[in-house]
């Protein structure tokens, strides 16, 4: 299904040049195994970076700063092994690459971001579709909490504008959404697969914002109805 939608943008090499080093950044925040659809698929992971590496990419990263302990999180997701096999360098998020940056936004003036994002060649955003308390939805703008550093808790306070904030100095190349099984209700967490929907989808879009709107509309709302996306 990754693979397809890929090839309906004009596949991987369109997007990803010889010599690339790419960071792929799926949700890797909590300690769920896959079928719960609180963390991105695994084979959705896998397959993006398989894709990379036969376009040509020099090295892909595949990362995440967890809200659980990250040990297990890589572990009970999936996602380390799955790509590790597929040739990605699996890292923990390193608090000393976090550094202090400018967003001159209308919420965050500044924030300390990953400098892995910023100093690769391509970025490809991968969130899981799924709800969450605060957000309504969590899907693209809400998966870059996982290359922010310092206090996150307080990125709620005001959060549909603080996304907006970081989601504007942060530009990926693709935003690639899992929605193979989305988490309906418990969100961001889950925990119960009574709460899990079997879509097998997965959309792409160069346009992170559009593709976040077409998220929504796989809980039956619209993106208008979601205030970050509104925003944005």
């Amino acid at each position: 299904i990754t693979a397809a939608a890929i090839e309906a943008m004009g596949g991987m090499k369109r997007f990803v040049s010889k010599g690339d080093i790419v960071v792929v950044k799926p949700n890797i925040g909590w300690d769920r195994t896959p079928e719960y659809a609180a963390t991105t698929n695994p084979f959705v992971v896998a397959a993006l970076v398989k894709l990379c590496l036969e376009a040509g990419a020099k090295k892909v990263k595949v990362f995440d700063r967890p809200v659980n302990d990250p040990r297990r999180c890589y572990v009970q997701s999936g996602i380390a092994e799955a790509a590790r096999q597929a040739g990605a360098e699996v890292s923990y998020a390193d608090e000393g690459r976090f550094k202090e940056m400018t967003l001159n936004g209308a919420s965050l003036k500044t924030w300390p971001l990953s400098t892995d994002i910023f100093e690769a060649d391509k970025v490809i955003n991968v969130p899981i579709a799924k709800t969450h308390g605060l957000s309504q939805l969590t899907l693209g703008m809400k998966n870059w909490m996982g290359i922010m550093g310092g206090r996150r808790s307080r990125i709620h306070r005001r959060i549909d504008e603080n996304l907006v904030d970081v989601a504007r100095v942060v530009k990926p190349t693709l935003t690639v959404l899992d929605a193979v099984r989305i988490l309906t209700d418990s969100g961001p967490q889950g925990g119960d697969l009574r709460d899990v929907r079997k879509l097998d989808t997965v959309a792409v879009s160069i346009e992170p914002v559009a593709v976040d709107a077409f998220g929504a509309t796989l809980f039956g709302l619209k993106g208008s109805d979601l205030g970050c996306i509104k925003l944005a």
